[in-house]
């Protein structure tokens, strides 16, 4: 009878040592990523020497990484912990507001004020669900903790890609960000950096350069050197890839090694020789010389992709039928 008694308590503490709901491993995944974006706003504060926003930047990494460590030590039956952690997310909100009062109204204070107010918020509002209160009372039984189980993995896909999403929203930032403040300081009067994203736009920087002979000359001296280095380069390249691709012959793979072993030094070592060539052959300051050293250059690595390609195509195919 004893071990029959025994099983019941043996079964709710494997339950309580197994089952954590969805809610509080999303924001243990979560919090590591909300304490770096806030360090890094700290360190933008410093870089600034903005003297009101520095205690609060330096408040706020206090407040999430304690959230972070008090996240980690949640486990079933402690309630205690968990309103410590909902007063924690309350004055993190708070302080949060008030630095997105005292920072300047910039797109980066913005994101870093989203980082900041979202991450408590979502602390609150997970911890407040009767899911997670349920779990941090000492009533949680094995029925309960196999149907949280069977819960999580329910709703473990949409919130894995919940958060996949969130990321790539932040890649693709990374990428077009950029691209949107070249093109605001392109349209900005003078030389404007600061400002608000197209807050004045004019097209004089355009107007003068179009308008610029050099502009033109440029240009021709680009599309000359590109579209010349690009033929004799193929030129060169599909002859050699295809016969390393289709013959054997003796010295094919040292050749084919020391194509590969010219491609990791840089072309700057070559730079004095290479310009000692070209003043030998009188083709300084011409569009050939250029054409003919960006040629040679790339020749190494282009020989070896088309040999990769004509390793693909099936031996079959040059066959006439």
């Amino acid at each position: 009878m004893s071990a029959v008694k025994a099983m019941p308590s043996l079964g709710e503490d494997l339950a309580k040592r197994w089952y954590v709901p969805l809610e509080v491993e999303t924001l243990r995944f979560v919090q590591p990523a909300v304490v770096l974006i806030s360090a890094l706003a700290l360190g933008l504060a410093v870089l600034r020497d903005n003297g009101d926003a520095r205690p609060v930047a330096t408040l706020l990494l206090f407040t999430h990484a304690v959230t972070w460590i008090l996240l980690r030590e949640l486990v079933a039956g402690r309630r205690g912990l968990r309103d410590g952690l909902l007063l924690s997310a309350g004055a993190t909100l708070a302080l949060s507001v008030w630095a997105h009062m005292l920072g300047p109204d910039l797109w980066v204070d913005r994101w870093f004020s989203l980082w900041s107010i979202a991450p408590a918020g979502l602390v609150m509002w997970n911890l407040s669900t009767p899911v997670v209160a349920h779990w941090c009372t000492a009533r949680l039984s094995t029925s309960g903790a196999e149907q949280g189980l069977a819960r999580n993995r329910l709703l473990r896909g949409r919130t894995e890609t919940a958060l996949r999403h969130v990321a790539l929203v932040h890649a693709c930032a990374l990428v077009v960000l950029p691209l949107l403040w070249i093109f605001d300081v392109a349209l900005s009067p003078g030389n404007a950096l600061g400002g608000g994203f197209l807050d004045a736009v004019t097209g004089e920087h355009f107007q003068k350069m179009l308008s610029s002979e050099s502009f033109w000359i440029w240009t021709r001296n680009s599309v000359i050197v590109s579209v010349g280095t690009t033929l004799l380069g193929l030129a060169l390249a599909i002859p050699a890839g295809y016969a390393f691709s289709r013959f054997k012959f003796r010295g094919r793979d040292p050749a084919m090694f020391a194509f590969l072993l010219v491609q990791m030094f840089p072309g700057v070592i070559i730079l004095v020789p290479y310009f000692l060539v070209m003043k030998a052959l009188g083709l300084l300051n011409t569009s050939f010389g250029l054409i003919l050293a960006y040629s040679v250059t790339a020749l190494p690595l282009c020989v070896w992709m088309l040999k990769g390609f004509f390793d693909t195509v099936p031996r079959s195919s040059k066959r006439p039928r």
